[in-house]
């Protein structure tokens, strides 16, 4: 396993979390992500609840975990090591396990795409990192 093939796999997992979590980071952007996924909710008809845009503690809480991702992307673009790719893949877990108890107490299943993605990518990410720490110690 090359380093390239880290460095490739880390920034683009952190491509993907800056794309998908950016618009939950500022106060006047997470409030239309809510009322979007409250649109594709009933569009599809699908059970459970999606957060309220007026809940001002749903929108910071979004805010604090956007801005976050943001600043963890942007680091992991400018450094894609082996470290910040094995710790990226923990927090995907951590993430997976909030998303999965979400679902369990009655969250909408789009909350069970974006899991499906998590959990990909912390096996893709995972795997390059555990295949990159045999091939260094072989």
């Amino acid at each position: 396993m090359t380093s390239s093939i880290v460095r490739r796999t880390v920034r683009l997992s952190a491509l993907y979390d800056l794309v998908v979590t950016a618009g939950f980071a500022l106060p006047f952007t997470a409030p239309t992500l809510f009322a979007g996924l409250g649109v594709i909710h009933s569009a599809l008809a699908l059970p459970g609840v999606v957060p309220d845009p007026g809940d001002v503690f749903a929108v910071m809480f979004a805010n604090l975990m956007g801005s976050l991702v943001v600043v963890w992307s942007a680091f992991r673009l400018v450094r894609p090591t082996w470290a910040a790719g094995v710790a990226d893949t923990a927090g995907r877990l951590l993430f997976s396990l909030g998303m999965g108890a979400a679902l369990l107490h009655g969250a909408s299943l789009l909350v069970l795409g974006m899991l499906v993605f998590e959990l990909l990518w912390a096996v893709v990410q995972g795997g390059v990192m555990l295949s990159a720490r045999r091939a260094a110690l072989a």
